[in-house]
């Protein structure tokens, strides 16, 4: 259950790194140009972010499986029959989070950084970033999840024993 927990964290750390969006403060931002807004969506289109959040669902759905199913045969077969239905209904909702990542550009690029990531994009080694980045991604979520669950238990561990230094009981 810890290395499917593990897996999900990294799929989720992968859409954050599809989005690349800069962390906002809980203050309200002002709302972004209608020029850079408008550059923003273009510039969406063109990464294909649609395309590359719909391509993460499918292993978000895997990684909860096991922790859904917890190895019960009847739970499995009932999970693979709604999975396509689930999957349906988000793909629906991912123009919502193209607009929302598209606001979050928007609100922190001017519209000609946007336009210059669009010319980037365009241009040969750009569409060969976006062609391979699904796959990159894919291991890359595998280096983050090995790395994680060793990190992970590394700090477990030290913090037990500085804890048990301390004289703390656990």
């Amino acid at each position: 259950m810890r290395t499917s927990l593990v897996r999900l964290i990294a799929m989720l750390a992968a859409l954050a790194w599809f989005a690349a969006a800069p962390v906002h403060s809980q203050t309200a931002a002002p709302a972004p140009a209608p020029d850079a807004l408008a550059a923003a969506k273009e510039l969406m289109d063109t990464m294909r972010l649609t395309r590359q959040f719909e391509a993460i669902l499918p292993g978000i759905l895997k990684a909860l499986k096991p922790t859904i199913v917890q190895g019960r045969p009847e739970v499995e077969r009932q999970y693979d029959t709604i999975e396509p239905v689930i999957l349906e209904s988000f793909r629906a909702r991912l123009s919502d989070m193209t607009d929302a990542v598209a606001t979050i550009y928007a609100s922190n690029f001017s519209s000609d950084d946007l336009r210059a990531m669009i010319a980037f994009y365009k241009t040969p080694v750009g569409q060969k970033m976006l062609d391979r980045l699904p796959a990159v991604t894919q291991q890359t979520m595998s280096v983050g999840a090995t790395f994680g669950k060793s990190v992970g238990e590394d700090l477990r561990k030290r913090m037990i024993e500085e804890l048990h230094k301390k004289g703390v009981d656990l």
